[in-house]
């Protein structure tokens, strides 16, 4: 009974969010790391069976964690009734199945605020079905944020020891360079030093990014590491943290590769998610099809543990039983690892 609960949305149901969450409960080991409990609408995770072919596998709808059974062969299913299957079709932005996602998120945060989850997983929603439901956010984090009241929070994305936080995400590239201001970079600084050692790295070695080519070359391209970053990492150094930079983006992600830093703070979205998705998304253009979809997506400075997988619905093959879903295990062992490091903190305080 010590493994912690996991809440998994199952994203768009007209995505690869259900097919890639049999999957990844279709591997006993799982079970005997954590309880996981899927919230959806049954009739998606059944279909999903089928998508699989895996009809050794077992439903189990309950009302509250509670009643989860939490065994190999039973995938246990929180049952929100969301989607009328007569108007149901894989691959198509449809406002139903955007609030059916949104609806799934909202769930699991409620369930981890009550304390009746350990950590959060989230599968992928479609924004654009999401907002035409009338749910206007840009993402999974600005509904994470707004549901918890946290006003401070940022973006990770995680392959293997590669790590990256993000300064500004669902924003214009235009506004992004407006926001690179010192109190939101030492902010997100912050951020970054604590979940390294809430995961256990003693001693993070925290690499800034510049905002403009060369980290700025002392003004030349731009005064933002000059006026703001720098400013920012001199006053994490004053506060203890080994905060290193302003760094040239196009050579700080290698390094890291090799070790040099822990975690990098990344001033937009894009300088952060294209290096790790270089690295964890493998296509195999001789078979014609992708070898690893890896990576994890992690929102921190929230009460509530949250990990999702760093990919879209994949509407271009839903349904058809193909989506990979080692990213799915990944930000699933990711929620594992931090729900157990809060346990261990708790259990000493």
């Amino acid at each position: 009974m010590n493994r912690p609960i996991l809440g998994i949305t199952m994203g768009d149901p007209a995505g690869c969010g259900p097919e890639i969450t049999v999957r990844a409960l279709s591997d006993a080991t799982v079970y005997q790391r954590c309880r996981p409990l899927v919230i959806g609408d049954i009739k998606c995770i059944r279909d999903a069976l089928r998508v699989t072919n895996r009809p050794e596998l077992k439903l189990h709808q309950v009302d509250r964690p509670s009643q989860g059974l939490y065994e190999f062969g039973t995938i246990d299913v929180l049952h929100l009734e969301l989607v009328d299957w007569d108007k149901f079709s894989y691959g198509k932005v449809d406002p139903m199945c955007g609030n059916a996602a949104f609806q799934c998120v909202k769930k699991v945060i409620e369930l981890a605020m009550a304390g009746e989850v350990d950590a959060t997983v989230t599968n992928a929603l479609n924004k654009e079905a999401m907002n035409l439901a009338g749910h206007h956010f840009n993402g999974h984090t600005e509904i994470y944020a707004h549901y918890t009241g946290t006003d401070k929070y940022t973006m990770m994305l995680a392959h293997d020891d590669l790590r990256v936080v993000h300064v500004s995400t669902h924003v214009s590239l235009r506004q992004a360079c407006d926001l690179v201001k010192k109190e939101r970079v030492l902010d997100v600084i912050r951020i970054a030093h604590k979940a390294c050692l809430e995961l256990g790295i003693a001693a993070p070695k925290v690499g800034v990014c510049g905002l403009n080519p060369h980290a700025g070359e002392d003004g030349m391209f731009g005064r933002e590491e000059i006026e703001e970053i720098a400013p920012a990492i001199e006053q994490a150094k004053a506060e203890g943290i080994q905060a290193l930079g302003p760094l040239p983006p196009d050579t700080a992600f290698s390094k890291a590769l090799g070790g040099w830093y822990d975690i990098v703070v990344c001033m937009y979205h894009d300088q952060g998610h294209i290096p790790l998705k270089v690295v964890g998304f493998v296509y195999n253009k001789d078979l014609g099809r992708w070898d690893a979809v890896a990576g994890v997506n992690v929102t921190l400075g929230l009460p509530i543990i949250r990990a999702s997988v760093d990919h879209g619905t994949a509407f271009g093959h839903a349904g058809t039983g193909v989506a990979n879903e080692l990213s799915l295990v990944n930000a699933m062992d990711y929620a594992i690892r931090m729900a157990n490091a809060k346990k261990n903190v708790s259990a000493v305080k």
